[in-house]
């Protein structure tokens, strides 16, 4: 990964999973939101090298102001030892190790062999209630709608049979990537192969667009995502931690 890629998948992250508000100061963007998902609301650099630790106090001032927690989103790459330290002498710990993977397009539409999901350029009624459904936390099933359905481009996949939304997921498309977010699969259907149909629906749907480079954020203690990732030929590229206060 280049700088230039770094900057462009942070750009694209919050481009899909849309903060109420954005700034970017100093090689930050400091997102705003008062949701759930920790990726709108983090504050993360755009480029992994050595950085003031003077930033730490300025983007916590920034938060206060809107009278809001700080949080941190830092990749655990050794430029970042030193912020992480005066992390720790402040008061915060890390959680959520997350991994960042990049892939193709093309390989990722041949995950499935099964009809692609449907896609829509907007999510609909069925679409929203599979995140508020049973087996999901419905406050952050709601948060995570609103979030992904700001999103200036994206397009909402859905497996639907027999006239109930099974399976769906989500691409943005923007600063040459396509990224997948938002997989949720029904819990009494997991293992029939119906989000592999979701990446191949969406795949699709990137094609179309012509876009080939495709990345996704998938939890490190997710192991049955990531094998799904890695057959739709994922690979990481760094992972990542959210640092709150104690």
């Amino acid at each position: 990964m280049t700088d230039a890629d770094v900057a462009s998948i942070e750009r694209a992250t919050l481009a899909a999973v849309a903060p109420e508000t954005q700034e970017e100061r100093e090689g930050w963007l400091l997102p705003v939101d008062r949701g759930t998902v920790g990726r709108a609301k983090s504050a993360v650099p755009l480029q992994h090298t050595s950085a003031d630790l003077g930033v730490i106090g300025r983007i916590e001032a920034h938060y206060a102001a809107l009278g809001l927690p700080a949080v941190f989103r830092l990749a655990t790459v050794p430029c970042f030892e030193g912020l992480r330290q005066e992390l720790r002498r402040r008061g915060y710990s890390a959680d959520k190790p997350t991994l960042v993977q990049v892939g193709t397009v093309s390989v990722m539409r041949e995950v499935s062999s099964q009809p692609p999901a449907g896609t829509a350029d907007a999510p609909d009624a069925a679409w929203t209630a599979l995140f508020l459904g049973e087996g999901f936390d419905p406050v952050d099933g709601a948060s995570r709608v609103r979030t992904l359905s700001r999103a200036p481009d994206s397009v909402y996949a859905s497996v639907c049979e027999q006239g109930q939304v099974l399976a769906v997921g989500v691409a943005a498309f923007g600063h040459g990537w396509a990224s997948v977010h938002g997989m949720r699969t029904v819990p009494g259907c997991r293992g029939q192969g119906l989000a592999g149909r979701v990446l191949a629906g969406l795949a699709d749907a990137a094609l179309q667009r012509r876009t080939e480079r495709v990345f996704l954020q998938v939890e490190a203690g997710n192991t049955a995502a990531q094998a799904l990732y890695r057959r739709a030929g994922c690979t990481t590229a760094w992972s990542y931690e959210y640092w709150w206060l104690a």
